[in-house]
């Protein structure tokens, strides 16, 4: 069976893509470009515009060997930054929280934070810095807060038929998260997705319903 491809990046720009694909070819790395649009997120308000996005997929397997190669070519760019670099103006505390959430921010940001720290007389070593990883990595493994709203949203719309609420209760029940190890988790918690898989099958059975209603009127009427 072949390994799955997932997303490492994303991004708006496809220059930006290829870029980062032409990295991956130097160091023989399998990837693949996809083009494709934000998904719909119940989550995301209603008036949030759809993005095409160009996202740079990867082998799980090799999410590690990846970062940490990024990581490796940026550390021969940091000593070459100006002074005005943005990060240059950072507190202590928000050099660690650019370390500390190293996924939020580019490869180049969080070498060049860790060396800021290091000027300033506060080394991390190689092993604190995994220690934060698998912190992190634990930290988002937590389901996100309870969907309320957008659980109530789906039974209204499974229940009177309207093809929102099955995809409210697939997407609940359904949608995982890539965490920065190449592990995929689930997005909602337990009870999130049960209402989900709930949600999605009364509004399958309502569609059903209502699609064989109204066939049968028409051959009624026949």
């Amino acid at each position: 069976m072949e390994p799955e491809f997932i997303t490492c990046q994303k991004f708006n720009d496809p220059a930006l893509a290829d870029e980062l694909g032409g990295q991956l070819d130097n160091h023989h790395i399998k990837y693949f470009i996809e083009k494709e649009s934000r998904p719909f997120d119940p989550t995301y308000s209603f008036n949030e515009s759809s993005v095409t996005q160009y996202a740079v997929k990867i082998k799980s397997e090799d999410f590690e060997k990846v970062n940490q190669l990024l990581k490796d070519d940026e550390s021969e760019d940091v000593t070459e930054i100006g002074k005005d670099y943005y990060l240059y103006s950072f507190t202590d505390d928000e050099l660690m929280e650019v370390i500390t959430k190293a996924d939020e921010w580019s490869p180049f940001d969080v070498v060049l934070a860790r060396k800021l720290l290091a000027e300033k007389g506060k080394v991390l070593t190689d092993e604190a810095i995994t220690a934060i990883n698998e912190k992190r990595i634990e930290d988002l493994k937590v389901p996100d807060p309870p969907q309320t709203y957008w659980i109530v949203v789906g039974y209204v719309c499974a229940f009177i038929g309207g093809l929102l609420g099955i995809f409210i209760g697939w997407y609940l029940m359904n949608y995982k998260k890539t965490l920065p190890n190449g592990e995929r988790v689930y997005e909602y918690s337990e009870r999130d997705r049960g209402h989900g898989r709930i949600i999605f099958y009364i509004g399958i059975v309502v569609l059903v319903l209502a699609v064989g209603y109204k066939l049968s009127g028409i051959f009624t009427n026949d």
